[in-house]
């Protein structure tokens, strides 16, 4: 942690990965909350989706929105944990947004670059 508002210290192997063909999506990561996202969109300047609102806990999107913007290639990048609200959010296991975790980690390459956690969500593991 240590990031902007306790969201995520993002560094320059991460800043890379996330601003490589940003252009071509809509939001170039989806993170749990906006903390976190925050952190990624303001080392980037592009767009990082804010899974859940501000803690994570927002039922927004649903689970079948996000499959949708998956499947529509608007997302690139899943970044795995998060700021205070941690990988699934503050919602529990039910919540939105550990479906969406649960989802992402069990159909997406992971790929870790620094000391940071991402799935491609442009390559399916199935």
């Amino acid at each position: 942690m240590g990031g902007l508002l306790n969201g995520a210290q993002v560094d320059s192997e991460a800043k890379k990965l996330l601003e490589t063909d940003a252009g071509r999506y809509t939001w170039v990561a989806a993170a749990i909350g906006s903390q976190n996202a925050a952190s990624f969109q303001l080392s980037t300047g592009d767009p990082v989706m804010a899974v859940g609102g501000f803690n994570g806990t927002d039922p927004s999107p649903t689970l079948a929105q996000f499959k949708k913007y998956v499947a529509d290639g608007n997302i690139h990048y899943f970044i795995s944990g998060g700021g205070g609200a941690g990988g699934g959010g503050m919602g529990g296991d039910s919540g939105t947004s550990s479906q969406i975790t649960s989802w992402v980690e069990a159909n997406f390459k992971q790929v870790t670059v620094g000391s940071a956690t991402f799935y491609d969500l442009t390559q399916p593991t199935n």
